[in-house]
């Protein structure tokens, strides 16, 4: 059995996600976001405060506060106090946010399934199955 090239494994799959992603962030960019904070907005209901943000998108705290500033300005989110714990700030999405956000992540859908078009269903299952197993 050849040995598995775990380098090329990682290069491919990161190649295939950076193709999506630049092939839409012109779309994305006419919805007023940077792709980034696309990826900001999609984590806010799961993950609502800016450290947390940072953790799970493996950004930078001062990064994420940037794009938090610029998404709220934007009418994005808004910042409220979280009433657990006064000296934190919750992330809310607003209507205006909600509704960009599923613009965004529609494009960044249907960009990578003209990418999985390429594999018959039986591919596309084995590969939904693997990829969960990794996840």
């Amino acid at each position: 059995m050849p040995k598995i090239d775990v380098g090329r494994i990682w290069s491919l799959n990161f190649r295939l996600l950076m193709s999506v992603i630049v092939d839409v962030a012109p779309d994305i960019t006419e919805l007023g976001l940077e792709t980034k904070e696309l990826f900001v907005l999609a984590e806010l209901d799961e993950h609502p405060h800016p450290a947390e943000l940072a953790g799970v998108l493996s950004m930078p705290k001062p990064s994420v506060t940037v794009y938090v500033k610029r998404l709220e300005a934007a009418g994005f989110l808004r910042r409220e106090i979280d009433c657990a714990d006064l000296r934190r700030h919750r992330l809310i999405l607003t209507p205006e946010g909600r509704k960009t956000m599923t613009r965004g992540l529609a494009l960044l859908s249907k960009a990578f399934a003209a990418r999985l078009a390429r594999l018959n269903p039986a591919q596309q299952s084995q590969l939904a199955t693997l990829l969960e197993k990794l996840g």
